[in-house]
């Protein structure tokens, strides 16, 4: 299964780690948080690497070349960041099968095995990790409803009355029928075309979406105090092995 990384991103919030080097290039416990994320879609064995790359994007090829661990990377540009189901446009050429989708500004510990081995049943064209946050929080992120079977029944994007607690997290696998629902998308209040809003195009037309609860843990790197609860909790994590 390919793999699909998005790592265009600018990381302003990140700032001053990201004023030489894009977000994907700050390292946390040693190593740039994408080669966190290579290693983790390595693991689960990726074929080929499709990496979309935007922000001084060069930093990111010389680091990594053409291959990483003798899997082949091909890269694309996105010429501006205008949300994640536009990136994900950037790559259609290059997908022709379910693939796995990582955001390269998250470093996970946690089961994504079990969202790929779920795609791979064939009973659904997406599934992706979630996460239960406290209440409070559901407004920063993609909010899921589901069925009693698990099922995706509803996504909404950063919304003010959260219908649940329950989040997308940055790990997703999809079928190629994720293009033409970013196609229909339009941009959202904030500008941009949302990939939960693809995904939730995908429910409409009666496609099945899986819900994995997380086990373990996840952390989308966006200030400088996530980077170091991360490597805080690698650190804890190798001692406890």
């Amino acid at each position: 299964m390919k793999a699909v990384v998005l790592a265009a991103g600018e990381g302003t919030r990140l700032r001053p780690l990201t004023e030489d080097k894009p977000k994907g290039m700050v390292e946390v416990d040693g190593k740039p948080i994408l080669t966190h994320c290579l290693d983790r879609l390595v693991d689960l064995g990726a074929t080929e690497f499709v990496v979309v790359v935007g922000y001084l994007k060069e930093k990111i090829i010389e680091h990594y070349g053409d291959e990483y661990r003798d899997v082949g990377i091909t890269y694309c540009h996105q010429r501006e960041q205008k949300g994640l189901a536009h990136a994900l446009l950037t790559v259609e050429e290059h997908i022709d099968d379910d693939f796995m989708l990582i955001l390269g500004d998250n470093v996970f510990e946690a089961n994504l095995e079990d969202v790929v081995r779920r795609q791979q049943e064939d009973r659904a064209d997406a599934a992706f990790l979630v996460e239960e946050v406290p209440w409070e929080e559901a407004s920063r992120y993609g909010v899921c409803d589901t069925n009693k079977y698990g099922e995706i029944t509803d996504v909404v994007e950063k919304p003010d009355d959260p219908p649940s607690n329950l989040v997308m997290t940055g790990f997703y696998t999809f079928s190629p029928a994720i293009f033409p629902a970013c196609e229909l998308v339009q941009p959202s209040n904030r500008g941009e075309y949302e990939i939960s809003e693809a995904i939730d195009l995908l429910i409409q037309s009666g496609r099945t979406i899986d819900a994995i609860a997380l086990e373990g843990w996840r952390m989308d790197i966006g200030y400088p105090e996530d980077r170091d609860e991360a490597e805080q909790r690698l650190q804890e994590s190798v001692v406890a092995d």
